[in-house]
């Protein structure tokens, strides 16, 4: 700490220190008087103040020495300490305390600086604005008129000046409400622990001497809300301590009147057992405190926030508003309620390329993440408190009872994009397949067709007349047709391998690896969707590994249990690191997504490259009948198949 720094805050600990000693030495004098008309306590509310606001200044100079907070406390502490003791000293040598001069400007000095000062500058140090500086020219006016009026015996002048101060007092006050509603939620925070404790000083104040000294005991909460604000207010906030405090005194009713009802009971039902009522009693009370404090909760829960504040019923709001929703906006109905339970200016969640708000989040106030099942599915962001009365004290309450609800709904429009977005890649894809055999057909066979019924035509007519010419036209017409057949032979092949429907999954694959392929478990009956994305991934690996990693071995292996697996290795060069990914690993991870599965390539054990493609697939008895009628299928392409029964053609597997 400077050096600086260190004189200010000796000199507070010393302010406080000679507050506290003029306070010890004002109980010996008060000891010495008789008892005071107004008061029943030995001590009077000025004791409590000389006492309590110099050391919570003391302590606020400690942790902040430059803010003038807390030189206004020690100041106003140490005034009111000199005040009362020499009002009672005066009075203890007889004379009347008006007449010694030190009490009058005492007083004058503790009201300047807790009256007027500290109402106006608190929180920041500063004026709410330069509009309040007549306020700070006009407390010092009204003292400095008070004591010439003292002077000159005027009664009049001293009148003003009373109301002078009285008017500064009432707009130091009311400072406080133009700062509270027009400052920031956290100065806010602030300024609500003062307006609440306030009044327990004012009301005393303004009633006079037959309540008067009942401000002994809330004169001490005023300096201890300043400092719990100026120092903890990110960790307090005085709506928390107000509902506490009414759990606590409801709770305390309900369990004594539990208590009181059943002793009563007991004492005349139990008579005869009366050594063991207190223990009934007791026990009964014991098994109704909890229940009783959950009902007490709930209902000042009710009193502070209204019923948005209370997370059972938003929880039971968000359900039905769920129900009521579809997929597609339940999330939407998710932030209306959690920013009604919160009280904030606007909440949004950012969920992959999506953005739903609900309200003005504005500046964000809070960020965190939604984790559904362990997988985070957005962000959160919560937007600043709105102005209101009191924000929701249990604010994490209401977090987490509604978040997971908000997470599942953010979840539910991460898959509504993504089906949204697998809808129109199915649909691109279509209308691709389609104008590309539009135009296989239009230009390949379109124009094959024509030329060959252009020859044939022209065959027709030279038959007789030159029939060397016609064989020539018609053997090119024979071989239009080849090239026609070849063509609609691709055009089959691009739409499904002819392989599979020949030789099976594992023989097309076998077919492709020019190697035994190792099977596990039983393919027959597989969707067509996922034999021809295996059949397209396999062949993909093997490209990759023949002409792009140089590999001279690979081995292919297919296992179906809940999902059909395929894995390719090779022991080709390997993936390089940081090599950007192409074409064909793209197309791999795509053919198994548009199933519902996944594609990894990563490098293998000992070198190379591991292709692992999981696919779904139906059940076995599901398979099974598929692959009865797939094999009749089968069967019917062979040759001969009306004359003989002919086995199907089979492949040599390794098992």
């Amino acid at each position: 700490m400077p050096s600086t720094s260190r004189g200010l805050v000796s000199l507070a600990i010393g302010t406080a220190t000679v507050a506290v000693v003029l306070e010890l030495a004002d109980i010996w004098v008060t000891a010495r008087l008789p008892p005071s008309p107004y008061t029943p306590l030995p001590f009077a509310p000025e004791d409590v103040a000389g006492t309590a606001f110099p050391v919570f200044g003391a302590i606020l100079v400690f942790s902040r020495p430059r803010l003038v907070i807390g030189w206004l406390l020690c100041a106003g502490g140490l005034a009111a300490a000199v005040n009362i003791l020499s009002a009672n000293t005066a009075r203890l040598l007889g004379d009347h305390p008006g007449a010694w001069p030190v009490v009058g400007a005492s007083w004058n000095a503790c009201t300047l600086a807790l009256g007027v000062l500290l109402p106006l500058l608190y929180p920041t140090g500063t004026l709410p604005s330069r509009r309040w500086a007549w306020v700070v020219v006009l407390a010092p006016a009204s003292v400095a008129a008070d004591w010439t009026g003292r002077l000159m015996g005027d009664q009049a002048i001293r009148e003003w000046a009373q109301a002078a101060g009285s008017a500064a007092m009432t707009a130091a006050l009311v400072s406080l409400a133009v700062r509270f509603a027009r400052s920031g939620p956290v100065e806010r925070r602030q300024l609500r622990w003062l307006l609440v404790t306030l009044p327990g000083l004012i009301v005393p104040w303004v009633v006079g001497d037959p309540v008067w000294w009942l401000a002994s005991f809330t004169i001490p909460l005023i300096p201890a809300a300043i400092a719990v604000s100026v120092l903890r207010h990110r960790l307090f906030g005085i709506e928390t301590l107000i509902s506490r405090a009414l759990v606590g005194i409801g709770l305390a009713i309900a369990v004594g009147g539990v208590y009181v009802a059943v002793t009563a009971a007991s004492s005349v039902f139990l008579s005869a057992v009366d050594r063991f009522a207190g223990l009934l009693t007791a026990l009964l009370a014991g098994l109704f405190f909890f229940p009783a404090r959950r009902w007490v909760q709930r209902g000042v829960d009710r009193l502070l926030y209204g019923s948005t504040g209370d997370p059972a019923t938003l929880a039971a709001r968000l359900r039905r508003r769920l129900r009521e929703a579809d997929p597609g906006h339940g999330l939407q109905a998710a932030l209306d309620v959690l920013r009604e339970g919160l009280a904030v200016t606007g909440v949004s969640v950012t969920a992959g390329d999506t953005v739903v708000s609900s309200g003005l989040p504005g500046s964000v106030g809070r960020e965190m993440a939604l984790v559904w099942h362990g997988a985070t599915v957005g962000t959160l962001l919560i937007g600043p408190p709105e102005r209101r009365g009191f924000p929701a004290a249990h604010d994490e309450r209401v977090i987490a009872t509604l978040t997971p609800y908000v997470a599942e709904a953010a979840h539910a429009v991460h898959l509504t994009a993504a089906l949204q977005a697998s809808r129109e890649r199915i649909l691109g894809a279509r209308e691709e397949e389609r104008r590309r055999l539009r135009r296989d057909l239009h230009d390949g066979l379109g124009q094959s067709l024509g030329g060959m019924a252009m020859a044939v035509n022209a065959a027709m007519l030279t038959m007789r007349a030159a029939p060397d010419r016609a064989e020539l036209l018609l053997a090119e017409v024979r071989a239009g047709m080849d090239a026609v057949g070849a063509d609609i032979r691709e055009l089959v092949y691009g739409l499904r391998p002819p392989a599979l429907d020949e030789l099976g999954l594992a023989g097309a694959v076998a077919g492709l690896a020019g190697e035994p392929v190792t099977v596990s478990g039983d393919l027959s009956g597989l969707p067509a969707a996922v034999e021809v994305a295996a059949y397209r991934i396999v062949q993909e690996a093997l490209t990759n590994a023949r002409r792009h990693a140089c590999a001279s071995k690979v081995s292919v292996r297919i296992d179906r249990a809940a999902s059909l697996r395929v894995t390719v290795v090779d022991d080709g060069l390997g993936i390089r690191p940081g090599a950007p990914a192409g074409v064909g690993l793209a197309s791999m991870r795509e053919r198994a997504a548009e199933l519902g599965g996944t594609c990894t390539v990563r490098p293998a054990r000992g070198g190379g490259t591991e292709v692992v493609a999981d696919l779904p697939c139906p059940g076995q008895e599901t398979g099974q009948q598929a692959g009865q009628q797939e094999a009749g299928f089968r069967k019917a392409r062979q040759p001969g198949a009306g004359a003989a029964r002919a086995e199907p053609d089979r492949v040599e597997l390794s098992q």
